[in-house]
């Protein structure tokens, strides 16, 4: 068996002080989440989408990593699959995150208005598919398929870490391949309901995947930072060098470019033919403050991660690329918010108490779920067969 011998991973426990700083944040940040709603409702709510479409990004990226690795043969990650495996299981809080929109709803989206529809021919024409009834089926539905999935990929890997059967392997492999088709249309039309659908009357054929893109962005993003804090503290096996650094450093550049393509050209395309239908959108977010919002998006999520991870020095410095990893889930919680609250804040830019609640309850619940999950398995699959050649990976 080619997969690395127990004794070379000692299991150990995390710190201490995750556990607590994460449960301050996460207090903090529910408490600042109940008064928000009980403040300003429908500003929360919105909020609390930007907190769904967010922890979703991560949850799904997480998980289609993992599937990646599998359909891919890829080895070099192997040795630290477990932390997006760890990091998918955020898919298990998502229905209840979801909780208070569902309540406020009919404040979010003013498709769900019968007397706005009936005087609209263009909502009038959408309502078979934007209504409430099919809108939650379709939300349920899409985070059922995503937790079956969750399910038997991660427990075939955890179920290896004992009884080191290979065919484990080859069975998520098949799971994967059916994964990707079902991956791809709901992360799609998760981006269509929760974000596209807050203004009707607009339309983009490419949101789908320019949400893809940053949602694997923000997976991977999120599994660096913690694989890096890990394997410097040695919490991983022995062997993770700058070659699995770099890496790690290519693809968060490599999907930094793919978002900034994605971006312009759902931009320029809009830009290009000029119909009101679609250029309005991006006209209310060049008003007022938004202006500064809109183009702090371009440095923010693309400028300064490109030539943070231009070099090939930086893609391989453990500091560097926990620094850069940090700034793009930052921009990624910026981008949700450039993409969702101009429609409940049109006038500008608008940012407290409120918001920055919903910020430190995503970061708290992130550091309590990985803590709780560290402290039950292995950080290591560590009877995966191609466990011993992802640690031998050289470039």
């Amino acid at each position: 068996m080619s997969s690395i011998h127990n004794a070379e991973y000692q299991k150990r426990e995390l710190p201490k002080k995750i556990q607590t700083i994460g449960l301050i944040l996460f207090g903090v940040g529910l408490l600042a989440v109940i008064l928000g709603y009980v403040q300003d409702s429908t500003r929360a709510a919105f909020n609390n989408i930007i907190l769904y479409v967010f922890l979703a990004s991560i949850g799904l990226g997480s998980l289609f990593l993992v599937a990646v690795e599998y359909l891919s043969g890829a080895v070099w990650s192997t040795p630290f699959r477990r932390i997006p495996e760890f990091l998918s299981a955020l898919l298990i809080v998502l229905p209840f995150v979801l909780i208070p929109v569902f309540s406020n709803m009919s404040h979010i989206f003013h498709w769900m208005h019968p007397e706005v529809v009936s005087a609209d021919k263009i909502l009038q024409s959408k309502a078979p598919y934007l209504n409430s009834t099919f809108f939650i089926i379709r939300t349920a539905a899409f985070i059922f398929l995503w937790l079956v999935f969750y399910f038997f990929i991660i427990k075939n890997s955890k179920k290896q870490d004992a009884s080191g059967d290979q065919s484990l392997t080859k069975k998520n492999i098949k799971i994967s391949a059916v994964f990707m088709p079902v991956f791809a249309i709901t992360i799609s039309f998760t981006a269509i309901d929760w974000l596209m659908s807050l203004e009707p009357h607009w339309f983009s054929t490419i949101l789908g995947v320019y949400y893809f893109s940053g949602s694997v962005l923000a997976g991977l993003a999120a599994a660096t930072i913690i694989i890096v804090m890990l394997n410097e503290n040695g919490y991983l096996v022995n062997g993770l060098n700058s070659n699995h650094y770099y890496s790690l450093g290519a693809l968060l550049f490599a999907f930094t470019n793919f978002w900034a393509y994605i971006a312009f050209s759902q931009f320029m395309l809009i830009w290009y033919a000029n119909l009101p239908e679609e250029t309005f959108w991006f006209l209310q977010r060049w008003e007022g403050t938004w202006i500064i919002f809109t183009i702090g998006l371009i440095f923010v999520r693309f400028v300064i991660p490109y030539f943070g991870l231009l070099s090939q020095p930086s893609k391989m410095n453990p500091k560097r690329l926990l620094v850069m990893s940090c700034w793009i889930l930052f921009a990624h919680w910026y981008d949700m918010y450039w993409l969702a609250m101009p429609n409940y804040s049109k006038d500008g830019v608008l940012f407290g108490w409120i918001e920055l609640g919903f910020v430190l309850f995503a970061i708290g619940l992130v550091m309590l779920l990985f803590n709780q999950l560290a402290k039950k398995n292995n950080l290591v699959a560590i009877k995966d067969p191609k466990l011993q050649r992802g640690i031998d990976f050289r470039l």
